[in-house]
């Protein structure tokens, strides 16, 4: 029986380097193809793009029976947009991947031969990144390194990424039973179990265009990293009123040393110090239950992770 392997690539404002992509990674699934007896899929998710990305979609799958292009009514997010491309898979194999070819479609034949292997999962690690500064590189060392002291028995591969391949029982599972609306794929993948192992890849410069992760979406992204694994901010009341309490205690020793010796501090000063201490400590825990009660909220609404208007394939195009 021949085994399929499915290629999702998220899709948002991509026009510029697109075809390049496009033209650069189908040989290699045909070259993988030929070798190893894989057949493939090609699954472009379009998660809104208000560029020229969707026409360029329609041409390639006008032109190509591998391609599909899964067309989201809106905007919903790189995540959903990963999220749907697992779900609309058919293959034994699936790659999750970037348009912008910084996850090098020349890693592909090495992924197939893990899933040869009997491998489930295949996280891909980022030993180096072109367009990354001293700031990125140090706040996702720090990311991961906070990750892994807060997440428990989950434990997340430094410097891995969106970038991941999948079998196919693990991409039931994700598609079964992670459906929560507040979503940190690359967790799940880490979380789900099943035979892993990792591969290494060196990220390069986008092709074309900016990146779509600002600033302000990496932390959204690492808030709902924290929030999806851990629960250690629920306790940081504890841990702050213990703090507070042995901090109080010190000063009130300090306070009475210093009363005997005829040098008591200011009154005054210490208190706006210990309140600033103390307020800031207490918006700290209030911003993090906060967004606890976001993300319960997103989830008892309980509506649809992504919404699809159309599929498109050679043979035209779905709307549903």
């Amino acid at each position: 029986m021949t085994k399929k392997l499915s290629v999702v690539v998220s899709v948002y404002n991509e026009e510029l380097g697109l075809r390049q992509f496009y033209e650069h990674t189908t040989p290699i699934l045909k070259e993988v193809s030929q070798r190893t007896g894989w057949d493939y899929e090609l699954i472009f998710v379009n998660d809104g793009s208000r560029d020229g990305s969707l026409d360029l979609l329609r041409e390639f799958a006008s032109q190509d029976e591998k391609v599909a292009v899964i067309n989201f009514a809106a905007n919903r997010g790189h995540e959903a947009a990963m999220i749907a491309g697992i779900d609309y898979s058919t293959g034994d194999g699936v790659v999750c991947m970037d348009a912008d070819l910084q996850h090098p479609p020349e890693s592909i034949p090495a992924i197939v031969e893990k899933f040869n292997q009997g491998y489930d999962v295949v996280s891909m690690i980022r030993t180096s990144r072109a367009d990354a500064g001293i700031f990125k590189r140090i706040t996702s060392a720090a990311f991961y390194k906070v990750m892994n002291a807060m997440a428990g028995k989950t434990k997340f591969e430094n410097n891995s990424s969106d970038f991941f391949a999948i079998s196919r029982r693990v991409a039931l599972v994700l598609k079964q039973d992670y459906r929560e609306r507040v979503r940190f794929l690359r967790g799940y993948v880490q979380n789900v179990g099943f035979k892993k192992t990792t591969l290494e890849f060196e990220a390069s410069a986008r092709v074309a265009g900016e990146s779509n992760y600002n600033l302000r979406a990496l932390v959204k992204l690492s808030l709902n990293a924290i929030c999806n694994f851990s629960d250690v901010p629920l306790k940081m009341g504890i841990y702050a009123g213990v703090f507070s309490l042995v901090l109080a205690f010190i000063l009130i020793i300090y306070s009475i040393v210093q009363y005997f010796l005829g040098t008591a501090p200011s009154g005054y000063s210490t208190l706006i110090v210990a309140l600033c201490f103390m307020f800031g400590v207490l918006f700290i825990i209030l911003g993090f239950i906060s967004e606890y009660l976001a993300i319960i909220f997103a989830e008892v609404k309980n509506r649809p992770i992504y919404i699809v208007d159309s599929i498109i394939t050679k043979d035209g195009e779905e709307y549903k």
